[in-house]
């Protein structure tokens, strides 16, 4: 099979990439990014696709700065939502299949007191999770075989993320998170990893739908910058609690966006580690490429 990774660059791509060249496969991967292929243009996806016989795209393209998409809505529909129809459209014209990122974002107008789950009343706040979810409706309504998963509070190795931002601000002043937004903590490896292991085994096949990943168990994001300062060696340094109306913020973020991982564990069959150890896993990887 011919398999197209867009947004090879970002947390979730960079990781899918590091697996596939780790990899002996009788796949043959193609990494892109918009300098290789611009999927906001219609005409190159198909061209692309058509040339190089995809058979699956995996989609970790994304515009994912909530606060800008405030600002930039149509172009933030125009990554999230438009270039995700052509991609899908590709693949229903080529009979291939789609798996695509969303967000725990789309659910972010409602008070949820339990895990959401696939079926749950999506409601988001803001720009970038209305965007994500005209995507996910752009998805359904070509009508190609697509894997579509939401994730939340993804960090990884690369790019920028909470886990590097508080590395590098602990030891220059006194911090304040907020303790009322909760979650649960994605490494971005161990989504990577999952994707990975549907193409190779092509597992995705004939179970098309909506899928939620993060990592197991749960905490507001006070809790997170903590145990990285724990994990860290960074105890010493100054963290306080504090409400999200400290930080004034022109989107209103979930304050419980804990997701039902029920369905992708018992259809693909997969375990799911606790966020404590896969950030162990994380801070160790970042101490060994210094």
């Amino acid at each position: 099979m011919n398999i197209l990774v867009t947004g090879v660059n970002g947390q979730l791509g960079s990781h899918i990439r590091l697996l596939g060249e780790g990899c002996e496969s009788d796949n043959r991967y193609f990494y892109t990014d918009v300098d290789e292929l611009d999927i906001t243009r219609r005409d190159a996806v198909f061209n692309f696709v058509l040339t190089n016989g995809i058979n699956v795209i995996v989609n970790c393209a994304a515009y994912t700065n909530v606060d800008k998409a405030e600002e930039e809505e149509e172009r933030a529909e125009l990554i999230n939502a438009t270039a995700v129809r052509h991609l899908a459209d590709a693949m229903k014209v080529g009979g291939g299949s789609l798996i695509h990122i969303s967000t725990d974002y789309v659910f972010g107008g409602k008070a949820y007191n339990k895990p959401c789950r696939e079926e749950d009343q999506t409601n988001p706040t803001g720009a970038y999770g209305r965007t994500k979810l005209h995507g996910e409706e752009a998805i359904a309504g070509v009508g190609c075989h697509c894997i579509l998963i939401r994730t939340g509070w993804l960090y990884s190795e690369y790019g920028k993320n909470f886990v590097k931002t508080m590395l590098r601000i602990l030891p220059e002043r006194k911090c304040k998170v907020v303790f009322d937004q909760v979650g649960t903590p994605t490494y971005a490896g161990d989504l990577a990893k999952v994707i990975f292991d549907m193409v190779e085994s092509e597992s995705y096949r004939g179970r098309d739908g909506i899928y939620h990943f993060s990592n197991e168990g749960v905490c507001s994001w006070y809790d997170f910058a903590k145990e990285i300062a724990r994990q860290a060696g960074l105890e010493n340094y100054s963290i306080s609690p504090c409400h999200s109306d400290e930080f004034p913020s022109k989107v209103l973020r979930p304050s419980y966006s804990v997701l039902d991982k029920t369905k992708i564990k018992e259809t693909f069959g997969i375990e799911i580690p606790h966020w404590t150890d896969s950030l162990a896993k994380c801070l160790s990887n970042m101490n060994s490429n210094e």
